[in-house]
């Protein structure tokens, strides 16, 4: 098996930590990990929405950016 090395955060090796199973190695959460997210691009036009679930949307979306605007 090829090896490679690399860097990590503490943050990121102690949220690797927390999703380890057992005897689960470093290389199989990741795996697992990984394996469950797909890319964005995969979901693009599995929902089906009408005019009206899309403006709702845009709107609930808007609201949130406001009140994130309003925090900072």
């Amino acid at each position: 098996m090829v090896t490679k090395t690399i860097s990590i955060t503490e943050g990121a090796y102690e949220a690797l930590l927390r999703e380890k199973k057992n005897k689960e190695s470093f290389t199989e959460i990741i795996l697992r990990i990984t394996k469950k997210s797909g890319k964005l691009e995969d979901s693009f036009g599995a929902w089906k929405m009408t005019d009206e679930e899309e403006e709702a949307i845009q709107a609930e979306l808007s609201e949130g950016w406001r009140m994130t605007r309003e925090r900072l």
